[in-house]
């Protein structure tokens, strides 16, 4: 029999990860604690510059962390989260190529599943359209990009050229916006590469459902964004949804057509479906927490980040940013400390300190403590304070290696196929 106290952690995004950072300080040397990180990936992906591995600004290796270096003390097992079961105190993971099962009993348990894209019952996206939530993610849209430059050059009829030079991002809140504006800048500065393409060829679309893009700061630097893109050649369509993709056009409810192969969804999350098999009480799909991380009901269960419904002193849920995720975390390594050696647990208060997005070109809009920022200073702002809180000063430095050499050379159009070399088998 298992005398240890075992605690899972499901999931390496920001409020597992530091949730797990924290408990390697402190449980983690207890020999009667057991810790166990469990993820898909074996790497924590540092998701604010994940626009920037799409754009070739930064190379693919430099925003991700191996966890097994972050985490010396806390177990780390690669798999998958099959199912949980909270009356029996136990979780259902696979692992490798097989799926080889294991099931894993714990005395805690931390719910840091995260969201997936949601696609709001379209079929038409869902087929077609491009996200921007994984390292994959970035990579693959990296490829098409270039895939459909490469095509193009040699294409000399306008009809079948047209759709590889038609990009449309749906959503202008912080990855559409930040996205569009990386993808806008990596084209055209890539075009000199391809002797047939111009400018005049690129058709580059942001559709966003609200007034005014980047809603999460104000009215005022929102239109200082749309005017920058804007200005840098960026169609943006306000007040309008994606109608639907079907026959290889974007349809728009403002009537717009889009005759393209890259649509790209930001415009949409929803808590990870797991959550739909778990009893407890749920807002909108998240896990109910009180103000310490527990779930009220099941004893030893906790939730932290885009999948917890946290509420503050107005009893609104906190938003689900990197920086709450990652001070909730904190809280939570404390509380759980405080459950399993007695003492008092702490509530999570925070209030958002600023928001931040980056629009390409050494651009910028920012909000920090109710004061607005834009041009140069927010764009400084922006990489200075994402480069402090990139995990590893390795990556620090090969992140800031990485922007020092894009001053003075230009992106590479390469793309990254896992393809393998040709082989061939000759008899003698």
């Amino acid at each position: 029999m298992n005398d240890r106290t075992r605690i899972l952690i499901l999931g390496s995004g920001f409020g597992g990860l530091y949730t797990a950072l924290d408990l390697e300080k402190s449980l983690a040397m207890d020999k009667s604690v057991e810790i166990t990180l469990i993820n898909r990936e074996n790497f924590f992906l540092f998701t604010p510059m994940l626009h920037e591995v799409a754009a070739s600004d930064l190379d693919i290796t430099h925003i991700v962390s191996p966890v097994r270096k972050l985490l010396k003390r806390v177990k780390v097992f690669n798999g998958d989260v099959e199912s949980i079961d909270l009356e029996n105190k136990t979780v259902h993971v696979s692992h490798g190529q097989t799926h080889h099962h294991h099931e894993l009993g714990y005395d805690h348990l931390v719910l840091s599943l995260g969201s997936i894209t949601n696609f709001y019952g379209s079929k038409g996206l869902e087929e077609n359209a491009l996200t921007m939530k994984s390292l994959g993610d970035a990579i693959y849209l990296r490829n098409h990009l270039i895939s459909n430059l490469e095509e193009a050059d040699f294409e000399c009829c306008p009809k079948v050229r047209e759709p590889l030079l038609n990009f449309v991002v749906a959503g202008g809140g912080f990855a559409g916006a930040e996205t569009i504006a990386a993808i806008n800048d990596f084209l055209r500065k890539a075009l000199k590469f391809y002797p047939h393409l111009n400018e005049e060829m690129l058709r580059v679309v942001l559709v966003h459902a609200g007034d005014t893009i980047l809603p999460e700061l104000n009215e005022k630097l929102g239109k200082y964004a749309e005017k920058k893109l804007a200005e840098r050649g960026v169609e943006i369509h306000l007040n309008t949804l994606v109608s639907d993709v079907a026959g290889g056009e974007v349809i728009l409810s403002d009537g717009t057509r889009v005759v393209t192969n890259t649509i790209i969804w930001t415009a949409g999350t929803a808590p990870n479906p797991l959550l739909d098999t778990l009893p407890c009480d749920k807002d909108r799909g998240k896990i109910c927490a009180n103000e310490f991380m527990e779930v009220p009901g099941y004893d030893g269960v906790w939730a932290v980040g885009d999948c917890a419904s946290i509420k503050d002193k107005d009893g609104k849920p906190f938003p689900p940013t990197a920086q709450h995720a990652i001070r909730q975390g904190k809280v939570l390594a404390h509380n759980i400390e405080a459950a399993v050696r007695g003492g008092r647990k702490k509530p999570f208060v925070f209030e958002t300190i600023g928001q931040l997005a980056a629009l390409g070109r050494r651009t910028g809009v920012a909000q920090i403590l109710g004061i607005n920022f834009s041009g140069f200073i927010a764009w400084w702002l922006w990489r200075t304070i994402y480069l402090m809180k990139l995990p590893r000063f390795e990556k620090k430095l090969r992140v800031a290696l990485d922007w020092t050499l894009d001053l003075f050379f230009t992106k590479d159009p390469v793309q990254f196929l896992t393809l393998r070399a040709p082989t061939v088998s000759e008899k003698e």
